[in-house]
């Protein structure tokens, strides 16, 4: 049984941010299914550890999927529903939205509007959601953080799906804070949460 930290352990329980996983959905992992992401397995694997760790020490999370009516996303498709491993828990946030944005989702940007911690982003695809979450989250004047190898994007034209997620990942950074899953995950010890920058956002 793994023990669970309670937040007022925190330095600074305001400075909590939620843990948001964005389209954590078969339709990027079903070969050959269109919007698969080929190179897509050390980004989940990264994923578990962010999800692990957030539910270990207690963190808030958020999941948040993309459903609309177009050939990928259509509600009655199997391929809409969590990747395996990725199911939210009955304590923990489900979003809906139709656009590529998270805040696309009215319930989702009033809870982030209300959360002084900010959000930390996980997830796919990084060229479209996680992007465009990034830079709707910087003109709102949040705080969004963005785990760069927890994520991964589409091949787009001539270029290679890791050159694409390499140039989000520089483009994330104008927007908020960019990191490597392990290094956030060592910012986000309790002891540390709440202390300047390092608190996940």
């Amino acid at each position: 049984m793994t023990s669970v930290v309670s937040l007022r352990s925190f330095a600074n329980s305001s400075s909590v941010p939620i843990v948001v996983f964005v389209d954590m959905q078969q339709e990027y992992v079903a070969k050959p299914r269109l919007l698969a992401i080929s190179q897509i397995d050390r980004a989940l694997d990264n994923c578990r550890r962010v999800l692990d760790h957030s539910r270990q020490i207690g963190l808030p999370v958020a999941f948040i999927r993309m459903l609309n009516e177009s050939a990928f996303f259509d509600r009655a498709a199997p391929f809409v529903r969590w990747i395996e491993g990725f199911e939210p828990t009955r304590n923990e946030m489900v979003f809906e939205r139709a656009s590529p944005s998270c805040y696309s989702s009215q319930s989702f940007t009033a809870l982030v509007n209300q959360s002084r911690g900010g959000i930390v982003l996980v997830g796919f695809a990084g060229e479209s959601a996680c992007l465009s979450t990034m830079i709707d989250g910087f003109h709102r004047n949040h705080k969004v953080a963005y785990l760069s190898d927890a994520s991964a994007s589409h091949a787009l034209h001539d270029m290679s799906a890791d050159d694409v997620q390499r140039a989000v990942s520089r483009i994330s950074a104008l927007y908020g804070a960019v990191y490597e899953t392990a290094d956030w995950i060592a910012s986000t010890l309790p002891r540390k949460l709440g202390n300047g920058r390092n608190a996940g956002g």
